[in-house]
């Protein structure tokens, strides 16, 4: 069996429950502006940001550009004009607070952290990311951690990956693996980085990419038997 020493981790919905955090915010936001927040709101908006990463990930447009248009996005289709870049700092203010774990997520980064180099990769926005993993408890357990708005890139793409295995100390792709729930932005960007993928797939979701991730796993502690280690 294959031996790693660096293990790099995704954030959302792969060690933070990002859906839970959204949801809060969302909610939080609205009350905010005294505007009831629907079902087919809050769809929409999913819809439209979802879409906006996708872009992000594809290198179509940047970080700011999702960040500050979705909130402009989602009010302009119903007939209102916003400041979408005040509605998001207010937005991500709320979205810091929710640093729910994904089940399992402590227990395991707390017992394999002195076995291997543990590090993070994750795109998003940097002081949200640092805040919500310092107040789950996780911040400290990782050697590193790696924001693709702090890099100058994103997770696909292969300069972002040079960017991290540059500042990893004694890096060597033959033994390092990345975990994430996106086969979009983790799996494929391991492989065009030329490192093993394990891809994160709680639900059991099809895989109708063509992204061929090396292992996959429903839950965290399935790493235990891929690693090779005894849970302890």
């Amino acid at each position: 069996m294959k031996k790693y020493r660096t293990l790099l981790f995704d954030v959302d919905n792969t060690l933070l429950d990002f859906g839970a955090a959204e949801d809060l915010a969302l909610c939080l936001l609205f009350e905010d502006q005294g505007i009831p927040l629907t079902t087919e709101i809050e769809a929409q908006y999913k819809r439209i940001n979802h879409g906006l990463w996708r872009s992000f990930e594809e290198g179509k447009i940047d970080r700011d550009e999702v960040v500050n248009t979705r909130f402009a996005i989602l009010f302009q289709e119903y007939g209102q004009e916003v400041d979408g870049s005040l509605l998001d700092k207010k937005y991500r203010s709320f979205l810091e607070a929710g640093h729910d774990l994904v089940d399992g997520a402590f227990e395991l980064i707390s017992d394999i952290q002195h076995k291997y180099d543990l590090y993070i990769v994750t795109n998003g926005v940097s002081k949200t990311q640092h805040t919500r993993l310092r107040n789950s408890g996780l911040y400290p357990l990782f050697k590193n951690i790696f924001v693709s708005e702090d890099t100058g890139y994103n997770k696909p793409m292969k300069e972002y990956f040079d960017y991290v295995f540059a500042r990893i100390p004694n890096f060597s792709v033959e033994h390092g693996l990345i975990i994430g729930d996106s086969l979009s932005a983790d799996i494929k960007g391991g492989q065009l980085a030329g490192i093993d993928t394990c891809w994160f797939n709680p639900g059991l979701q099809p895989n109708v990419t063509g992204i061929v991730p090396t292992y996959q796993i429903q839950k965290l502690d399935e790493l235990y038997r891929i690693l090779n280690v005894k849970k302890e």
